[in-house]
């Protein structure tokens, strides 16, 4: 996957700004840009939701970026509490369509993981990014349930 370098961290940076406070407390000082928020360069929420949904996933599946330095029930913890902020920041704003695709993310990427798959998942966060680009309304790339149908056998 490839990190934007944000102006200061970006949308990643702000995610550990906004965290709890326990959780800040085990943030890498050399906080890397996020992963996709340049994918989604016309709307702050949506990048600042994907790289904490991004970010909680690491913490569950593999190497966190932002926030280091944690056993490993603390780091699943603090993946439920990122993918929590995520989630909460779009449903204030009403946005269910990207809820859902979200939502649809955290479970396909786990089951993937689940089925000894792990390797797809780069694809579905690049087809929910995709998804969450092209916004409500307009034609969708079906983001990562069609991206799972085209992996899957």
């Amino acid at each position: 996957m490839t990190r934007a370098a944000g102006p200061a961290g970006g949308a990643l940076a702000e995610v550990v700004a906004t965290a709890d406070l326990p959780l800040r407390a085990h943030a890498d000082p050399e906080l890397p840009g996020g992963c996709f928020e340049a994918g989604l360069p016309d709307d702050p929420d949506r990048a600042f939701v994907v790289e904490a949904v991004h970010e909680g996933w690491l913490m569950h599946y593999d190497s966190p970026r932002a926030f280091t330095r944690m056993d490993a029930d603390l780091r699943l913890l603090g993946g439920d509490a990122l993918y929590a902020l995520g989630l909460a920041r779009l449903a204030a704003r009403g946005d269910l369509e990207a809820v859902a695709e979200l939502a649809d993310l955290i479970s396909l990427c786990a089951r993937a993981v689940a089925e000894g798959r792990q390797e797809w998942a780069q694809e579905l966060w690049r087809a929910s990014v995709e998804a969450l680009a092209e916004g409500a309304g307009g034609p969708t790339s079906g983001g990562a349930n069609a991206a799972y149908a085209r992996l899957a056998p």
